[in-house]
This record gives C-alpha cells, structure tokens and sequence, in this order.
C-alpha cells in the first residue's frame, strides 16, 4: 500500500510543486473533469492556471492549498478560497478538488476535504460552499461528506470535449452554526 503524505502548499514550495499540480489539472480535464477548461488543454495551459491563477492568491493568504502525496509527488489537490466580501466573511468556497486519475479510489478526495473543512472551521468560518457538475462523481462523495444539495442550474458550463451544455450543482454545508 502506498503511503499518502498531506498537506499545505505555501511560499517556495509552491514553484516546486508547479509540476506536478499541471500534471494534475492537465490529466484529470484530459479525463474530462469539469473545472472551467475545455479541449484543446495542454500541459502549458495548466501550469498558466496555478502560476497566474491560484499562485498569488495562496502568496496573499486568500487561498489555502492542499495537497496529496505519494511516490515523491502531488497526486491530490484541493482549494479554500477564503477572500469573500465583507458581507460573506462568515463563509468560504471549496475549489478545484482533483485527484490524478491513477490515484483515485484511495480516499486521497475525502481525507483533503476533511482536511480543508477542519482549516476552515479553525478559521471561523460557519459555511463552505461548492458546486459541481450535477451527475458528476464528485456529487455523491460531497453527499456522503453532509453536502446538502442547494439547487441546480441548467446549462451552466461547456463540457470539456463538446458543445454540450452541463448543469451545475450548488452545494453546501454547514459547519459551526451560528447563534440565533
């Protein structure tokens, strides 16, 4: 059994790790995960995400980067996003939750949720919120970890490889309720 290593990324580490997040993202949309990008994708177009997207948002301390590894290398990843209006500072929104395809069906998914909800409860924060494509496998394992299902919206996003349009899932949960 191999074993996982978890954590998060921060400063230096975060170019380090720039590999093997693109690899990631690069692998799990070739396998046609719905998180924001369509075919063609490449390698670069990935490494472009992390660098000009997520990067300077862990570098400003409005996201937190998780991460899974195994074998010397990132194979797991998951955001929490927590720079909201001042209206939302109560809540935080989950991101991009990927697992290389030849790492799934390990718990490596539930055990970075697990520990992205204990970072925000340790935040503060009462509420994260996601959403997902509706039928998609994330679906039933956001179920299994008390997600309650918020609503849906038709024709939300591009499937990655046709013009199809899919619905999205909004989902929920709550963490610390807040007195009345």
């Amino acid at each position: 059994m191999t074993e996982i290593i978890y954590g998060h990324l921060t400063g230096r580490a975060l170019n380090a790790a720039l590999g093997d997040l693109a690899d990631i993202l690069f692998s799990c949309v070739k396998n046609g995960a719905s998180v924001s990008f369509i075919q063609p994708f490449c390698l670069e177009d990935a490494k472009q995400f992390w660098q000009n997207a997520v990067f300077p948002e862990v570098r400003e301390g409005k996201t937190l980067l998780f991460f899974a590894k195994a074998h010397d290398r990132i194979v797991g990843t998951v955001q929490l996003q927590t720079d909201l209006p001042p209206n939302q500072a109560h809540r935080c929104e989950v991101a991009k939750l990927l697992v290389h395809p030849e790492f799934r069906k390990r718990g490596i998914a539930t055990t970075l949720m697990e520990m992205l909800e204990e970072a925000a409860s340790e935040m503060g924060k009462s509420l994260i919120t996601l959403d997902t494509r509706s039928g998609d496998q994330a679906e039933p394992l956001y179920i299994l970890l008390n997600y309650k299902i918020a609503g849906q919206i038709p024709n939300f996003a591009r499937a990655t490889d046709s013009e199809r349009l899919d619905s999205t899932t909004y989902m929920y949960k709550i963490l610390n309720p807040v007195p009345a």
